[in-house]
């Protein structure tokens, strides 16, 4: 009797210690955003905003789609990765639970926006609000695991990544001609008041606990092969949508900077993915790419009218195009974006780049 307390005592003591050993390593990571980091919650929903299905998946370590919406690896992917840690799991998945709960989880959702109306026609999506509903679900569950100081500690020193805003001008403003918005708003207003929006996003993240989050403006939207098929006769990215991403992107890194002033410290790190993407977009030969515009998998004009399924023309060399599908960058031009990301100049990454801000707090 004695002699199995003692065991049981030495498997509990060597998985507490074990377990505290995971918390001391790990760095926890948040995601909250839409389809361009996505990494499987839109699996679990009654939605067609989901990429679950061949050939979605096609060159990730499996072999099967996940629901990142990508030949393979996702963004998020490759900053776990810089982090050494495993990806992040998403919020809905069953396995996201015990330690699991350590690395943090990805709350995005494909199709939704900074506005609630944004992605009407996917209805059953997780939108910022519920979003954020259950990052409070999630630091509960924590709390109950670890005790609510140190889930506090956790999400303070978490680093988060916010990806939301093209939606809004895709599958809202211009989701049809002279939509509700459009109507509403002259584009430029438009932009002040998604700004104005997002702000009470952060602000309520910050509200939340987040302390490190990075936050990436919109891509080159009008270069994307959804729009080149629709409005593009040679090739040239759609006038309209670039202006509404030359408009987006620089108000957002002003509010960025601003909102870091109100509260007196680097809390919100503006990325510049409109810049990242435009990069490859505009000399796709640079980085190694035959085409940015044409989707490796598609269909129609430039392979961007439709989605991508298994019935659709599919590349046999992902690595060559910089769009896998009609919206989203490929595994490899992700890479290039993350690259970016950890070690893009201050025209890229503002006030600083992620391996900056790792070693800095890693010092503190």
């Amino acid at each position: 009797m004695v002699s199995s307390l003692v065991l049981v005592f030495s498997v509990v003591l060597i998985a507490l210690v074990s377990f505290g050993t995971r918390q001391a390593e790990a760095r926890a990571f948040f995601v909250f955003g839409d389809s361009l980091v996505d990494n499987g919650n839109n699996n679990y929903l009654a939605t067609q905003a989901r990429a679950d299905a061949p050939p979605y998946g096609i060159d990730y370590p499996t072999r099967r789609a996940t629901g990142r919406f990508s030949n393979g690896y996702n963004i998020p992917d490759f900053i776990s990765q810089a982090l050494g840690a495993e990806p992040t799991l998403p919020y809905l998945s069953p396995e996201l639970n015990g330690e699991n709960l350590l690395v943090g989880a990805n709350f995005a959702s494909a199709g939704i926006g900074i506005l609630n109306d944004t992605g009407v026609q996917f209805v059953n999506i997780i939108r910022m609000y519920r979003q954020y509903e259950y990052f409070e679900q999630y630091q509960q569950r924590l709390s109950a695991l670890i005790g609510p100081e140190q889930t506090q500690q956790l999400v303070n020193d978490a680093l988060i990544l916010m990806t939301v805003g093209g939606n809004d001008f895709v599958n809202n403003y211009y989701l049809v001609p002279f939509s509700a918005r459009s109507r509403q708003y002259a584009l430029p207003d438009y932009v002040v008041y998604l700004i104005s929006e997002y702000k009470k996003l952060l602000l309520r993240l910050y509200e939340l606990g987040g302390r490190r989050v990075l936050v990436t403006g919109t891509g080159p939207l009008g270069c994307v092969p959804a729009e080149l098929a629709q409005h593009s006769v040679n090739g040239e990215c759609a006038s309209e949508l670039q202006r509404a991403a030359n408009l987006y992107n620089p108000q957002l890194n002003q509010m960025l900077s601003d909102l870091n002033r109100e509260l007196g410290a680097d809390i919100f790190i503006s990325a510049n993915t409109q810049m990242s993407h435009y990069d490859f977009v505009s000399n796709p030969e640079a980085f190694g790419f035959t085409t940015s515009k044409i989707a490796c998998c598609g269909q129609g004009r430039f392979n961007g009218l439709g989605l991508c399924t298994a019935l659709s023309n599919v590349c046999p060399n992902r690595d060559i195009y910089a769009f896998w599908d009609a919206f989203h960058p490929s595994e490899r031009a992700n890479r290039l974006i993350v690259d970016k990301i950890m070690t893009g100049s201050t025209e890229y990454m503002n006030p600083m780049n992620l391996s900056t801000i790792l070693a800095l707090d890693s010092r503190t």
